[in-house]
């Protein structure tokens, strides 16, 4: 369990960091949801990272509603 804690840990640090160049690189204070979008795709493999942001937005509507 602590390696899966770990690995989610890391991913979740790396997705924030690329996030955050992205924000800087566009001159803006703050990461918005498009930046964290930018940066899952940039990570994770080419379909994954469609299927993580789909799902992703899919669960904030529901959660919105």
């Amino acid at each position: 369990m602590s390696v899966m804690v770990s690995l989610l840990t890391d991913s979740l640090e790396r997705i924030v960091r690329e996030a955050s160049r992205l924000a800087h690189s566009t001159k803006r204070s703050t990461i918005t949801s498009k930046e964290i979008q930018r940066a899952v795709r940039l990570l994770l493999l080419r379909e994954f990272g469609k299927h993580v942001v789909s799902e992703a937005t899919k669960a904030v509507i529901r959660y919105t509603r």
